[in-house]
């Protein structure tokens, strides 16, 4: 575990400088096309490797760069950028892993999708070295996101989470003290008292999973309360009083007058940008939240008294007396199991986490680190004042659930919760139960 850090981190951008410049770049440049390789090289032969990216900011491609230069012509690292969204990158890998392309060298893979690839044979297996050096001074769930079988399938590289975004104006306003943590209760009295809102992710997409789980997690609770081989066997945690206590909370941000009128339709961007008006209060949300308000003041499109109102905090809790458990995701490094060259794969792999590049990539694309060591990196906390509090999150973050059918759990989990308002503490716990059972025994379709 890390060091005790302060709960609640004021964020003041008092030096913007080239980390600056450099955020406020990234909040505006966006990868979004890239020609995909390939098999095989006409020039590198086994030494060239192909590595399936998420879109990002660049910052692949240039840690790309530098592992390629200091492989000393070991292996030669090229890019390939897959599509925007979670779901379509899975299909585009699993399609092309199911006809055994060996073009796929690495990939960067969102954790619930993980055991997916593990289970179906598509994942190299991690030498025990490269596991125990991989796993080394890394946050705790970054390494639980790349498990599989209580094996490591997958290298850790950047792990993500979300914090409370909170107004300073108006938690002082309300009186809430923000040095403590705080529950969904109080920051909903405290953003209905100012005429504020709350924002959360209410949308039906795989975001509104991620808050049901942060939710029942948060509530010592699980989405899946007993995992099973077989589909069939596997045991539901939504029908409990733990599942029935996270509905409890979505039911009360959804039909609170801190939600706003278009909550069900709200996903991370938009509820950043509710967060970022005039109406702003608190927002549970990513990283990238104060980036991209730098990047707004940057470009002259918000005042930069704005950003300036902008504090952290550890997630809500849903209990007083428990910790919450944020929402972990990320991206996770897998070797294709028909690669040619896995061992340069892991050896690329090794060196694309290097806590330099891992600092490089959270500095300039925003996205946080797996190695603990790089939140005490100057440049880091210069760019990132509430870096501390984004350790403290990710150390305490619980994954999604780990299975091989998560996509028909996660979808069924957004069919029966959504619109967010609607849900009924004692009912749909149990109608979820009975729809995403029925699929998974293949009696019902989504």
């Amino acid at each position: 575990m890390e060091e005790p850090q302060t709960r609640a981190t004021t964020v003041r951008p008092a030096a913007w400088g080239r980390s600056r410049r450099s955020l406020a770049g990234a909040a505006a440049l966006l990868v979004t096309a890239g020609t995909l390789a390939a098999c095989g090289s006409d020039g590198g032969g086994a030494s060239s490797l192909t590595w399936y990216i998420n879109p990002d900011a660049g910052g692949q491609a240039e840690i790309a760069s530098r592992c390629t230069e200091a492989s000393g012509g070991r292996y030669t690292i090229e890019t390939a950028v897959l599509p925007r969204d979670a779901a379509s990158q899975r299909e585009q890998l699993i399609r092309r892993l199911a006809a055994n392309d060996a073009s796929i060298d690495l990939m960067s893979l969102d954790p619930p999708f993980i055991p997916e690839f593990a289970e179906a044979g598509f994942l190299a297996p991690v030498p025990e070295d490269v596991a125990e050096r991989v796993t080394e001074d890394v946050v705790e769930s970054a390494i639980e996101g790349s498990t599989w079988r209580d094996e490591l399938v997958a290298v850790p590289f950047w792990a993500n989470t979300q914090v409370l975004w909170y107004r300073t104006s108006v938690a002082e306003a309300a009186g809430l003290d923000m040095s403590q943590p705080v529950t969904w209760e109080q920051i909903v009295e405290a953003a209905e008292s100012q005429g504020k809102l709350v924002g959360a992710q209410g949308a039906r997409a795989e975001s509104l999973t991620v808050w049901f789980n942060a939710l029942i997690e948060s509530a010592g609770g699980s989405i899946i309360a007993e995992n099973a081989e077989d589909p069939e066997d596997i045991q539901l945690g939504l029908d409990t009083p733990e599942g029935q206590r996270a509905t409890e909370i979505m039911q009360l941000v959804a039909e609170s007058e801190a939600a706003g009128a278009a909550f069900s339709t709200s996903n991370e961007d938009s509820s950043a940008t509710g967060f970022e008006s005039e109406n702003g209060g608190f927002n549970v949300n990513y990283p990238f939240v104060y980036p991209r308000a730098l990047g707004a003041v940057e470009a002259g499109t918000m005042d930069a008294s704005v950003p300036e109102d902008y504090a952290a905090a550890v997630y809500p809790r849903v209990d007083e007396d428990t910790e919450a458990a944020p929402p972990y995701g990320g991206i996770n490094l897998g070797v294709g199991a028909f690669s040619e060259s896995p061992e340069l794969a892991y050896e690329a792999a090794e060196c694309i986490v290097e806590d330099e590049n891992q600092a490089y990539y959270f500095v300039t694309n925003g996205n946080p680190a797996s190695a603990t060591s790089v939140y005490d990196d100057e440049e880091v906390l210069e760019a990132f004042p509430m870096a501390p509090v984004i350790r403290e999150s990710l150390e305490l973050a619980a994954p999604r659930p780990q299975s091989p059918y998560y996509n028909e759990i996660s979808v069924g989990i957004q069919r029966s919760y959504h619109p967010p308002s609607t849900v009924d503490p004692g009912s749909t716990g149990e109608q979820a139960n009975e729809l995403i059972t029925a699929v998974l025994a293949k009696e019902d379709l989504l």
